[in-house]
């Protein structure tokens, strides 16, 4: 017997309800896709110019990239389109020196100077837009990303293209 405002116990073995066993789906979005940066950190995965659509906030990525021992950039395309914006953006992201002269031979130039730490992530939040709009200069924008990432020398350097945009040739998905 239960007293007022108590509750007795199941017997052992019974439910409430039928039993339910869940499973992560293919297309969740959530600890599955920090994995794929893990193993980018981790070295598991090499560097290269990747396809990410973790939602993560920036914040949280820069925290776990940074944890990890590597440097952190962030450019925020949404707000821009233009080959001038994205030049602007990446150099500003990557603390580039007052001499950056904000056209792709420089671009390069630059990059190859970029050494942080255990590598670099650059997170390129917002890249459809520009994909779309002037796909020559995105082409040559991920051309020069390419050779700082198959580069021989210096840390590691990653790239990952965030969110949606026109399926790029070479470009696998990280998450």
């Amino acid at each position: 017997m239960v007293g007022p405002g108590g509750s007795s116990r199941a017997p052992r073995g019974s439910t409430t309800g039928p039993r339910t066993t869940t499973r992560r789906s293919r297309g969740s979005r959530g600890e599955g896709d920090v994995s794929g940066l893990a193993a980018l950190l981790a070295r598991r995965t090499p560097p290269g110019i990747y396809s990410w659509h973790a939602g993560f906030d920036v914040a949280d990525v820069r925290h776990t990239v940074e944890h990890a021992g590597w440097a952190f950039a962030h450019v925020d395309g949404l707000t821009g389109q233009t080959k001038a914006d994205f030049l602007r953006r990446v150099g500003e992201a990557l603390d580039f020196p007052d001499w950056y002269g904000q056209n792709f031979d420089a671009l390069a130039d630059c990059l190859s100077d970029v050494d942080g730490g255990e590598g670099t992530v650059l997170l390129w939040d917002g890249w459809g837009p520009f994909a779309r709009e002037a796909p020559r200069a995105f082409s040559v924008a991920l051309s020069v990303l390419g050779g700082r990432v198959n580069a021989d020398r210096g840390a590691p350097f990653a790239v990952l293209l965030r969110g949606e945009g026109p399926a790029v040739a070479g470009v696998e998905p990280l998450d």
